[in-house]
């Protein structure tokens, strides 16, 4: 009979359980630290011995890691989503640029779809609330902060779409835009006339989003990488022309 024993679970099986939770559902983040010993085990009503054996499973797994005199924090994961070699492919051929984005287009528009339809009041609340510092930093003449808050609109989309395959993929894509691996992403932004149509498609977006219009919200994403495609290529071809125009002054003055 297919049938045995029910043993008690340990509670470091419980303990390991909850943080591997947290990791997969992307609450707790790479590189993010952990609360000590005594505050973790006092919040997890666990004992401390429990705990420890807890971490150190997640740690054998790769999941944690302690840093002498500095604590315990969950691992870059992330960082080995791509092998060095092909991040260094993809920074060396303007063709990655345009892949990258298309694939973007189409996994963030599903994700906006999703997050139309299965997002909490919660999930969207976040999002407006991204949305509204964008605004924000929309007046400042130094792009930086509009960059990053780009990046972090379309991460809390993504959260919202609760697909936890799609979460972690697109963070890791992300984590190479924001190492410049693909492009500049504050290149986008020092032109006051593309930042003001850069908002106006997140405004659009986050409008679709908060209506809960799934159809609207996924033709706002994929309007709005389709026009950052179009930029960028008109950016590159712009830097070859001029530096053939260079090359070309540079003749003239020689003669």
């Amino acid at each position: 009979m297919p049938f045995h024993k029910v043993e008690t679970e340990r509670l470091s099986q419980s303990v390991v359980r909850q943080i591997e939770l947290l990791i997969l559902r992307g609450i707790l983040r790479p590189g993010e630290r952990l609360p000590s010993e005594r505050e973790l085990a006092e919040r997890m009503d666990v004992s401390r011995p429990s705990l420890r054996e807890a971490v150190a499973d997640l740690s054998a797994r790769g999941l944690l890691v302690a840093r002498p005199n500095a604590g315990i924090y969950v691992a870059d994961v992330l960082g080995s989503a791509f092998a060095p070699a092909l991040v260094d492919l993809f920074a060396r051929h303007d063709e990655a640029v345009f892949d990258y984005l298309a694939f973007r287009r189409d996994i963030e528009g599903l994700a906006a779809e999703r997050a139309a339809r299965l997002g909490s009041d919660t999930d969207l609340a976040v999002v407006d609330a991204v949305f509204r510092k964008m605004e924000a930093a929309h007046s400042k003449r130094d792009p930086s902060d509009e960059a990053g808050l780009d990046a972090e609109f379309h991460m809390a989309i993504i959260e919202a779409s609760h697909n936890v395959v799609m979460l972690h993929m697109l963070r890791s894509m992300f984590d190479l835009l924001r190492q410049g691996v693909f492009y500049n992403r504050q290149m986008l932004f020092r032109v006051r006339t593309t930042r003001d149509v850069l908002l106006d498609q997140h405004r659009a977006i986050n409008a679709a989003l908060q209506a809960r219009d799934p159809v609207a919200a996924r033709a706002a994403v994929e309007a709005h990488l389709g026009f950052v495609a179009d930029a960028l290529d008109d950016q590159l071809k712009a830097d070859r022309f001029e530096a053939i125009a260079r090359q070309r002054l540079e003749q003239t003055r020689g003669r």
